[in-house]
């Protein structure tokens, strides 16, 4: 009686692989769980197992060929005396395996909000056979909106990790597995076959690169000893190139050295560092300059005398910190006289959707703020309807959360109008770009003391440039103005916003 063998399922997502090598030929003799083929993915190399022991019969795929999960790849003949003894082993092998599975704990990418599809996964902290413990954070993944750190849903080892950095994911794909038992010594070496592991380059590696890396990299004019690979023993993978590729390795070092890109010297080459830019990052350049050749913009400025709102805070902050547990700071004023000028001036909160032109009769007002991974933006909702204090509230704990990486999609969606201020790191004057498909952003800048003319008198006053920028597909000239001087004369006598004029 004949056992075939087959191509196991290599993961969520796989659904074929490449014959990597065989390491029996038809005649030889096997035993139960001996490697007798090594698959390649994109991602990882998977051995397959001898399913029993006896003899090789037949081999009906050959190196280098493409197969599908599921499909044979070959026989073995029961040998004398094998038969008999291989089923009470894979008997008795069965009960562990059961029990062991109940142990495995899968991490899959959350659901990031319901406008985002995808994530980008960032920096691993952990490997394979590391022990965590609950609530340890184990990868970064970022979306176009922000990063999000995946904490660990239980304690154990881990054991497999599905997903290289670089890799785009979709909510529930899997990330990697832990071992809750507390006992998986066993269960890493099998891990290791197929989670993404430091592997040194292949130039000191005795493995010849997979075959359709060897392909790719000819494609690609890249050689060998440019690419880490992951595989076992440090063979190179179809995805270790591809990875490759994206990082700019595009041609062989004697070649780049040569013929240097541009202007850049090849001295000067050497000197550079060259990093892949986040998922966030990406998404920042794109959108920003979508704007840009979207949207008819256009920025008007004028300036407003601070004096009134900084005497206001120094008169009540103490008393403000006290009762409300938050500094009374710029942004509650900035936001409020904002909201205002929203109801009276609808068009600076509107969007265009195709021929159409959607009100919001709310306002959403995102905060821009500056993190070591770019410009994020998260959103006070029904600001308008907020105090002063609950605005202050709200915008410190959104700061929080942003730097430390805590913002959720439900921080950053809605936002119906944008404050961005880059007086926090001395900006005098800029011109702010929209955040599509808002109508409408307002850039604060520097307090700087100026020499103004009041009531025929040269005095000195803490001044402040205002920025507005708008499309002007939506938004009249006259709207535009109209705004900025309702949230400048709101700020020179900061009594109307609390009466609400």
């Amino acid at each position: 009686m004949a056992t075939e063998i087959r191509v196991p399922t290599l993961g969520e997502s796989v659904s074929e692989a490449t014959i990597a090598q065989w390491f029996k030929k038809p005649g030889d003799a096997i035993k139960a769980d001996e490697p007798l083929v090594e698959l390649e993915t994109d991602k990882v190399t998977v051995e397959v197992p001898a399913p029993a022991s006896g003899t090789l019969e037949s081999i009906v795929v050959n190196e280098g060929d493409t197969v599908e999960v599921g499909a044979l790849l070959g026989q073995i003949a029961d040998g004398a005396g094998a038969a008999a003894p291989a089923p009470a082993a894979k008997k008795e092998e069965a009960a562990p395996a059961a029990a062991s599975a109940a142990t495995i704990v899968d991490v899959v990418t959350p659901s990031a909000g319901e406008s985002v599809t995808e994530a980008e996964v960032g920096e691993w902290s952990v490997k394979v056979g590391d022990v965590v413990k609950a609530d340890d954070t184990l990868v970064e993944l970022e979306t176009d909106k922000a990063a999000q750190e995946v904490p660990a849903p239980v304690g154990g080892t881990i054991v497999k990790i599905a997903a290289n950095t670089g890799d785009t994911v979709e909510p529930g794909k899997l990330l990697c597995q832990i071992d809750s038992s507390g006992a998986s010594a066993a269960a890493a070496p099998a891990a290791e076959a197929s989670a993404p592991a430091a592997a040194p380059a292949s130039g000191g590696s005795s493995m010849p690169p997979a075959p359709s890396a060897a392909k790719m990299m000819a494609e690609k004019n890249i050689s060998a000893d440019q690419v880490a690979g992951s595989g076992k023993r440090g063979q190179v993978l179809k995805g270790d190139v591809i990875a490759a590729a994206a990082a700019g390795v595009t041609a062989a070092p004697a070649a780049a050295s040569t013929a240097p890109r541009g202007p850049v010297s090849a001295d000067d080459e050497v000197r550079e560092e060259r990093v892949r830019m986040t998922k966030l990052r990406q998404t920042i350049a794109r959108r920003l300059k979508d704007a840009q050749n979207t949207a008819a913009m256009l920025t008007t400025y004028n300036e407003v005398d601070m004096g009134p709102v900084m005497e206001l805070r120094k008169q009540y902050k103490d008393l403000f910190e006290k009762k409300h547990g938050v500094k009374l700071g710029f942004m509650g004023f900035f936001t409020k006289a904002v909201c205002h000028a929203l109801k009276e001036i609808p068009a600076v909160n509107s969007e265009i959707d195709g021929t159409d032109l959607i009100y919001k009769n709310f306002c959403h007002v995102g905060v821009a703020v500056g993190t070591d991974k770019g410009l994020v933006v998260p959103v006070v909702r029904d600001a308008d309807q907020m105090s002063i204090a609950e605005i202050e509230q709200e915008i410190g704990n959104l700061g929080r959360k942003a730097r430390d990486g805590k913002l959720g999609m439900a921080d950053m969606t809605g936002g119906t109008f944008t404050i961005s201020n880059g007086g926090v790191y001395g900006s005098l004057m800029s011109s702010p770009i929209l955040n599509a498909p808002q109508s409408g952003i307002l850039g604060m800048h520097k307090i700087q003391e100026r020499p103004m003319a009041v009531n025929g008198q040269v005095v000195i006053r803490p001044m402040m440039y205002l920025a507005l920028s708008y499309d002007h597909r939506v938004v009249d000239g006259k709207e535009a103005v109209t705004f900025l001087v309702r949230v400048k004369e709101s700020l020179e006598d900061p009594q109307r916003l609390v009466l609400d004029l």
